[in-house]
């Protein structure tokens, strides 16, 4: 008896934040940094639209979102390839520069999907220590060998919510080989105001070696129609779009996008709103002895080593409650940690709310 074989893995999956707790129907989702306003009215304006036409294929190409990608961020249309949410751009990263044990490096706390694409290709991933949860170019720069080929990393970083100013940024492209791939995931951009911040795709929009990720899945709350961008050099661009699957992002998803962008108000309401209430909670668990990063992104890394009580008893008492929370100890590997996704006006007061009816000071 002949039996299939395949090839074998030695690759933890990807696991989610939560989404649903067994037999309570009212949760409050505080997992996977989702927009806490929602949709923007004029994407969810196109979304709900009539006129939409589902028997007809997509623009495999993606011409219009595009050009309003490259108007909005004034950057070279022939630099920009659409995916199904950044992610797939990373798996094409991975496709066109790594082949088996090439080694890529990635910060010790990182996005999970850069390990899992780069090991899918068969390529090694190596992991640089982080300084305090905070990514260190130091420790990046060790872990290079002449068998590195890319160096993934998200700024501000997911899930510590600790970033790298513009000139570390600086520093690590210019200590990295030049024939290095830097690989910076922008993806909570627009949330960064502070100072001495400065986005990767304005530090490098014309920088032949690095390669930015954008989404749609964060601000602008379109996670689930799954679509990101990319922005990078002209030959890596052409050679992806070689690659990429055609029709690979749906209409509604190319069309609210575009409207996405266009809605400033909603954007800057959402920045706000984010700075407002990711302050509040910080101040609120710092009275529990929970302390966390500095605003940055939209969600606290809350760190339970001064607290009362550990992360786990925390995670599963609000979760009996009907409140979800980021467990950090599987995929990321950080003890007595949670991560918390900044939500809604309504969300966070609940969250409150709950965390004061059950936890003493």
């Amino acid at each position: 008896m002949t039996t299939l074989k395949f090839k074998k893995f030695n690759i933890e999956p990807y696991i989610p934040g939560k989404s649903s707790i067994n037999k309570l129907k009212k949760i409050i989702k505080l997992s996977a940094n989702e927009s806490a306003l929602g949709v923007s009215p004029l994407a969810k304006r196109i979304i709900l639209s009539k006129n939409l036409n589902f028997s007809k294929y997509p623009d495999g190409k993606s011409k219009k979102l595009i050009h309003q990608i490259s108007k909005k961020f004034k950057c070279s249309k022939d630099k920009i390839i659409c995916g199904a949410g950044s992610d797939e751009v990373i798996q094409m990263l991975c496709q066109l520069f790594l082949n088996p044990k090439d080694e890529v490096v990635v910060p010790q706390f990182s996005f999970l999907m850069y390990r899992i694409y780069a090991k899918i290709v068969g390529a090694k991933v190596v992991f640089a220590k982080e300084k305090n949860f905070k990514i260190s170019i130091i420790e990046i720069l060790k872990k290079v060998t002449k068998k590195t080929k890319i160096v993934f990393l998200a700024n501000p970083n997911n899930p510590t919510g600790t970033y790298l100013n513009k000139f570390e940024l600086i520093e690590l492209r210019k200590k990295l080989r030049k024939n290095i791939l830097l690989v910076i995931d922008d993806a909570y951009t627009e949330y960064m105001k502070i100072p001495d911040y400065q986005s990767g795709l304005d530090l490098f929009r014309n920088k032949k070696n690095v390669f930015i990720l954008r989404t749609f899945s964060k601000i602008y709350g379109l996670a689930s129609l799954r679509i990101g961008w990319g922005y990078g050099d002209k030959k890596i661009i052409n050679t992806l779009n070689s690659i990429k699957p055609p029709f690979n992002i749906n209409e509604i998803a190319q069309l609210a996008a575009i409207e996405a962008l266009k809605d400033t108000k909603f954007i800057n309401r959402s920045i706000k709103h984010n700075i407002i209430y990711a302050t509040k909670l910080k101040k609120f668990l710092e009275k529990f002895n929970i302390k966390s990063n500095d605003v940055s992104a939209n969600f606290l890394l809350l760190d339970f080593t001064k607290s009362n009580f550990k992360a786990k008893y925390f995670y599963e008492k609000l979760k009996m409650k009907g409140v979800i929370l980021r467990s950090t100890e599987y995929g990321y590997k950080i003890k007595n940690k949670l991560r918390l996704t900044i939500g809604s006006k309504a969300d966070c007061l609940n969250f409150i709310s709950t965390v004061e009816r059950n936890f003493k000071k």
